[in-house]
Formats: structure tokens, sequence, C-alpha cells
């Protein structure tokens, strides 16, 4: 009796056991054959798709190859042409829709007398081609050689937000500037997915890493860093661990309350753009 009580057991047992496996087989499966879902929410558009902005702009459409084309957007200080900009931010949105959903933001920059060149990433707006990390990277390379064109490198500022803030960060390390800005950045791709799935091989599943962690360092120019203690994107926890690898210069303004979307809200927010890019102290 008490060995067919100790074999059910056992049976029920490796039922429950077979059942976890096939779980964690099957989550892991899914998240590595969706994970440009889980990471990327492109809205494209076609290439006739008319752009109208409640500010002045000017569209760029750049060919890269056969497959690819680059979109950027220009947004200007003024609708005057003989108006001279104070320079050119360089903006690397998030991971969401194109570059009409971040539009307002760049009003940010041009009230303070800046351009601001906003790509899209491939699959987003009108921009094509292979949605892969180092086809973003040259998009962000090329739209960094066009704005050197009219700017000089000490009037060129790279800003990421979310998203973006990896990108910013590489380009920031393979390039002269005058001032890095990363709005709300994470320390790595695999950080965050390592948050959600901690018994999980990340670093072999998730194929994009951006490791903001590992361009910090690397970064000649200033680095001002602003997150939010309500972020439910990227954590604060998160964030805070890229404040160690700045150098002793740099700033790390946290923004108490502030969320994934509302820190351009946050006077401290305002005050200290304003310390950048209107009177040029840092």
């Amino acid at each position: 009796m008490a060995f067919r009580l100790s074999y059910f057991c056992a049976m029920k047992w490796m039922r429950w056991l077979k059942l976890a496996v096939l779980l964690y087989a099957g989550i892991g499966i899914a998240v590595y054959y969706l994970q440009d879902y889980f990471l990327f929410h492109p809205e494209p558009l076609t290439k006739s798709s008319p752009y109208q902005f409640d500010q002045p702009f000017k569209e760029l459409n750049i060919p890269i190859d056969a497959a690819s084309n680059l979109n950027i957007i220009r947004f200007l200080p003024s609708s005057d042409s003989s108006y001279k900009s104070k320079g050119a931010v360089l903006y690397f949105h998030g991971n969401k829709k194109n570059i009409r959903h971040y539009a307002a933001y760049a009003k940010q920059f041009t009230s303070r007398g800046y351009e601001v060149w906003m790509p899209d990433y491939p699959g987003f707006g009108k921009s094509t081609g292979e949605l892969t990390e180092e086809r973003i990277h040259s998009f962000a390379v090329q739209t960094y050689k066009l704005a050197r064109t009219r700017f000089s490198s000490d009037s060129l500022v790279l800003y990421g937000k979310s998203m973006g803030t990896g990108i910013a960060a590489r380009l920031a390390t393979a390039s002269v500037n005058k001032i890095l800005i990363l709005e709300t950045p994470y320390y790595s791709i695999h950080s965050l997915f390592q948050r959600y799935l901690p018994i999980y091989p990340i670093s072999r599943m998730i194929k994009m890493e951006f490791p903001t962690y590992r361009y910090i360092p690397m970064v000649k120019a200033p680095i001002l860093i602003f997150q939010g203690t309500d972020d439910g994107v990227v954590p604060y926890s998160n964030a805070v661990r890229l404040e160690p690898l700045l150098k002793p210069a740099d700033k790390f303004i946290r923004i108490e309350d502030g969320s994934h979307n509302d820190l351009t809200k946050y006077p401290l927010y305002q005050k200290t753009l304003d310390s950048v890019l209107q009177t040029n102290q840092y």
C-alpha cells in the first residue's frame, strides 16, 4: 500500500514537472520568435503620405541602398529662411509608431533656438529596410553626417529618449558633439528582459542588446541623464545603474514621481535644459 501511494505521488510529481518544462519551453520559444513584437511597435507610412505638423519643418529622404530609405524630419525654430539656428538636436525617439508620435517633443528645442533632426528607424514611418541593431546604428551615423554638413560638431546635441538612448549613446562614442542627453535610459535591453524573465538565458535569446552601459564610459562629451522615480517602462532601479559609469562632471537628474513620458512637464527638467541649451552652462 505504501509502495503504491509513493508510486502515484511520484507519477503526479512527474506530470507537474513535465507541465512546468513545457510551459518554460513554450514561453522561451514565444519570447525568442516574438521578440521584435515585444521590442518594437512601428507604424509604417507610404512614401507619399503627407506630413502635417504645427511647426516649420523640412523632410529628407535618403536612399541607403535598394531596399533601405532613411526618412528624417528637420523641425525648424522659425519659418524665416534667414534665421540662424544655434545648432541641431539629433533626436532618437522611442519604440512606438513614427515621427508623428514624437513631433511635439521637438518644441522643447526649437523654442530654444535649435533645429531638431528626427530620423525614423527601418520600418517606422517612411523609413524602410531590415530592422537590425546595426542598421539602426547606420541610420544614426548617416543622420549625424548629414547634420555635420550644416553644423559644427560643437553645436550638435545627441538626444535619446527611451529606446533611442542606447542608439544616441553608441553614436556619441564615435562622434564629436556638444553634449549627450538621455531621457529614461536603460542599462541594456537584455537587462530589461531579464527583469521579467529572470530564469531564462536572455543573452542567448534576445538578438538586440543596445548595451548603454558599455557605451557610457567611452563617451568623451558631457552626459546628462533624466530619469523619473515612477517610470513603469524603464524602472528607476535599472536606469540608476548607469550613474556610477558617468564622468565626475556628468549629471544624473532624478525627477521625483516622474514617469516614462512626462518628464518634460517638470520644472527641474526645464531648468536643466535651459542651463544646457540657452546659457551654455553645464
